[in-house]
């Protein structure tokens, strides 16, 4: 597999990563799916997700929602 098609797959699994966070988020929270989405988008947790040398798109969506619920000051106890 050549490298642009490694990159292609790569984003195309943090992009489902990010759609999951966001709709558990929405879900979570009683907050619409895109005002979710724009502000996990400006986050730091997303800018370290899409970069590849951190791994962090290695971790599952529960992780990935801990990490930005932690950047935000919020709790992950209890969620399920």
């Amino acid at each position: 597999m050549n490298k642009t098609s490694t990159n292609e797959l790569t984003d195309n699994a943090i992009n489902l990563l990010i759609a999951m966070v966001v709709e558990d988020l929405a879900k979570d929270t009683n907050r619409d799916a895109s005002e979710v989405l724009s502000d996990f988008i400006a986050s730091r947790t997303a800018h370290n997700l899409y970069n590849e040398e951190s791994k962090l798109w290695w971790n599952g969506p529960s992780a990935i929602e801990e990490m930005y619920m932690q950047e935000n000051g919020e709790s992950f106890e209890g969620r399920v």
